[in-house]
C-alpha cells in the first residue's frame, strides 16, 4: 500500500513540483494546503499518513500546526521541510512533535519513506 501524504506549503509551484516528483516515487499524494489552518483541516478530512509540512507558512507557522495535529487521538507523522538547513531550527525541532526534518532540496519519496519506516 502506497503512503498517503499531504503536502503544506504556500508556494503552488514548489506543491505541485513536490507532488510530480513524490508520485514519481510511489507516494499517494491525497491533497495540498497552502497556509496553517487550512493544513489542519485537510489533514483531519483527508486523514494521511504523513503531513509533510513547510516550516515557513502564512498565519500559523509548520511548528504550531506539527503540534497541534499532535494532539489528535490518531495523528498523521509530520515530517518538516524547509529552504533553509536544520541547523536553523536545532531548538524547536527538538521540541516539535515531527518525526523528522528533510531539507526542500533533499525531498523524495524515498527521504519520506525512510523517516516514515
Amino acid at each position: 500500500m502506497a503512503l498517503t501524504v499531504l503536502i503544506v506549503d504556500d508556494h503552488e509551484g514548489f506543491r505541485q513540483v513536490v507532488r510530480e516528483l513524490l508520485e514519481a516515487d510511489g507516494v499517494e499524494v491525497v491533497g495540498e494546503a497552502a497556509d496553517g489552518e487550512s493544513a489542519i483541516t485537510e489533514a483531519e478530512r483527508l486523514r494521511p499518513q504523513l503531513v509533510l509540512l513547510d516550516v515557513q507558512l502564512p498565519g500559523i507557522d509548520g511548528f504550531e500546526v506539527a503540534a497541534r495535529l499532535g494532539e489528535a487521538s490518531d495523528p498523521p507523522a509530520v515530517v518538516l521541510t524547509s529552504s533553509y538547513s536544520a541547523d536553523s531550527y536545532r531548538r524547536r525541532l527538538a521540541q516539535s512533535p515531527a518525526r523528522g526534518f528533510i531539507p526542500k532540496g533533499e525531498l523524495s519519496g524515498e527521504a519520506l519513506a525512510a523517516l516514515f519506516a
